[in-house]
């Protein structure tokens, strides 16, 4: 009975390990909507597009953030294929742009940072193009409930979607701190030298003030 006892065991931790490694494949083969992902150096008065041919009825997402330079900001704009300006928003740190296309043929949106004459930015697009695909193939005309490990995928699916868009908000928040530090470190150090400085002419000035108190005037010489 021991023996069988142990057995049975086995197999269950087994069944369990087994279904686990199927849970966790099903994720990972649950794929994302197709898009692209860019930093990119925008300087000053200039201004950066970027083309993309899609389909009619596409569903596409733009999101934005300026990572450093100046007050973080930039203007950006999409236009379809007609000139049709879609989306425009002057001076945004970050935003996000879901658009469904209504024409086919290239898409365009632009950043400008042609308002600013001396500040250099640093700006991450994502660029998302179509739905995301369903992790089971018939999972549109599905009229069953779903069993314990599909359920099971959905939700390790999910977990997982938001720990990529985690990841890259903390990635470009550290970015973004890091640059404030790096400059913020910059100005210390130019101020501390400038008060270094400062404090030398002062003290020197003091000692030839000083001295100037103690220094005996000799009477000149008179000729007779």
């Amino acid at each position: 009975p021991e023996r069988r006892g142990a057995a049975r065991s086995g197999a269950g931790g087994m069944r369990v390990g087994m279904l686990a490694l199927a849970v966790l494949l099903c994720a990972l083969r649950a794929g994302r909507a197709g898009g692209t992902e860019l930093t990119f150096e925008l300087p000053d008065s200039d201004k950066q597009c970027f083309h993309q041919e899609l389909e009619r009825g596409l569903k596409f997402t733009l999101d934005y953030q300026v990572i450093t330079g100046g007050h973080y900001d930039v203007d950006c704009y999409v236009e379809d294929p007609n000139g049709r300006t879609i989306y425009k928003e002057t001076k945004k740190q970050y935003d996000s742009f879901p658009h469904r296309t209504e024409v086919k043929g290239v898409y365009t949106f632009c950043f400008s940072n042609e308002f600013s004459t001396f500040s250099h930015k640093t700006v991450y697009f994502d660029f998302q193009v179509g739905d995301e695909p369903p992790i089971l193939p018939d999972m549109s005309n599905r009229v069953t409930a779903l069993t314990q490990m599909e359920s099971a995928c959905i939700t390790i699916h999910e977990a997982l979607n938001t720990v990529i868009d985690s990841q890259t908000h903390y990635r470009l928040r550290e970015a973004q701190d890091r640059s404030r530090a790096e400059d913020l470190n910059g100005r210390v150090s130019y101020w501390s030298v400038g008060e270094t400085l400062i404090l030398f002419v002062v003290s020197i000035g003091q000692v030839m003030l000083l001295k100037s108190f103690f220094t005996e005037k000799r009477p000149g010489s008179t000729s007779t």
